[in-house]
């Protein structure tokens, strides 16, 4: 019944920020609740007694200084929630007075030390860089709670926000248990819902904040298959990319999106399209993402040279796989020409800078060799329709998932 109970609380703190009031700050609650009945090394419904032998072994860690990692967690984020508790009650009356999804200056409690907090969730970072300290991190409740601090735009300073989205990154990353709980807590749904709520305005000038949100999706979505097929067929995942690789495409936005976040969106659009589990239908749900990649503003001269190589491994490597090639085959005449221009400009170079452009050079012949010998998709001879999906945050029951997938 305990854990049942765990599991409500997991539940009704998992939304994207839909109340008000306190019901908002659920998730600071749960980790509160939680630092009070587990370390994340042993079920939280086992009652928190020290032993002798766990007497002695303090002791012994005291004595010879080594430091317990879970400890120093726990440690951590009861420092935290203290920051954030201060962060709640100063916005309380504020926040009455303002739009759900409009952010505001956060004026920093005195006794609040912004900086040391940085430092110790850059600790926390490193930490859960080992994958049993993730686990244990994930045990004590830790996800809901960083899910919970990203969403609070009103509340909690950019600085904190930025370094709770690194921690997630990190924390799932080729973690497949801690990226089927975020899955399950709908973090594909509160992340998107943040990356579009934060492109619609113009205060991410610089792209690191929705850089940091498509990096914490693609690090929960990345070599996990289930995942992958969740994502993809998630209604407003090729969107979301779009959006991220040309944010001119938003009426507000009248520029390209800056370097930053064209480089996540241009990595994870990578994974999704290259990985062992993509298929052709996958291509064609990401075809305009694919489309956006052949233009001046990824290949041209002008573009900074690790978004141009970048692009130009992402087509290597689509036409080497052979899925789908039609989108590519369909600017054949642009990007044979494109080459031409940038192999002749290469060829003139010497020194440093002709060493510079080398890797480009062979990227550029490669793409030329594999264009030539490209064949448009042969017809499939069985359509199996794709299910679409519109995902909620309030767990996997909502989330229907096909027969193949893997468990």
């Amino acid at each position: 019944r305990e854990r049942e109970r765990e599991r409500e609380r997991e539940k009704n703190m998992s939304s994207s920020g839909s109340g008000s009031g306190d019901a908002q700050w659920a998730w600071l609650g749960l980790l509160k609740w939680s630092l009070s009945y587990t370390d994340g090394t042993r079920p939280s419904s086992e009652t928190m007694q020290m032993s002798e032998e766990d007497k002695k072994f303090l002791e012994t860690v005291m004595k010879e200084g080594i430091i317990d990692e879970n400890e120093r967690m726990k440690e951590i984020l009861k420092t935290l929630t203290e920051a954030l508790e201060t962060f709640r009650i100063s916005k309380t009356a504020e926040k009455k007075d303002q739009p759900a999804d409009v952010d505001v200056d956060v004026d920093v409690d005195v006794n609040v030390d912004l900086d040391q907090l940085e430092g110790m969730l850059l600790e926390l970072r490193d930490i859960v860089e080992q994958i049993d300290y993730a686990r244990a991190f994930g045990a004590m409740k830790g996800l809901p709670f960083l899910l919970g601090c990203v969403q609070e735009r009103q509340s909690v300073p950019k600085t904190i926000r930025l370094a709770c989205l690194g921690i997630l990154a990190t924390l799932c990353q080729n973690n497949p248990p801690l990226q089927m709980e975020l899955l399950e807590l709908g973090s594909i749904k509160i992340l998107s819902d943040l990356f579009f709520i934060e492109s619609s305005y113009n205060e991410d000038v610089d792209g690191t904040l929705r850089a940091k949100i498509v990096q914490a999706i693609s690090a929960n979505v990345r070599n996990h298959d289930m995942a992958e097929q969740v994502f993809c067929r998630v209604e407003q995942a090729s969107s979301l990319l779009e959006t991220a690789l040309d944010a001119s495409q938003q009426q507000q936005q009248q520029q390209q999106s800056p370097d930053v976040l064209r480089k996540r969106a241009l990595f994870f659009l990578r994974a999704l399209v290259t990985s062992d589990s993509a298929t052709r239908q996958r291509l064609v749900t990401f075809s305009k993402c694919i489309d956006l990649i052949m233009t001046q503003h990824y290949l041209g001269a002008d573009v900074n040279f690790e978004i141009r190589e970048l692009s130009l491994e992402l087509l290597n490597q689509i036409l080497e796989q052979k899925r789908s090639v039609n989108t590519i085959l369909g600017k054949q005449n642009y990007i044979s020409q494109t080459a031409t221009d940038r192999i002749q400009a290469i060829q003139v170079l010497t020194g440093e800078e002709r060493e510079y452009a080398s890797e480009e050079l062979n990227l550029w012949e490669q793409l030329i060799a594999k264009l030539s010998t490209a064949e448009r998709d042969e017809p499939e001879t069985e359509e199996s329709p794709t299910q679409t999906l519109l995902l909620t945050n309030s767990g996997s029951s909502q989330i229907p998932l096909p027969e193949e997938l893997p468990q």
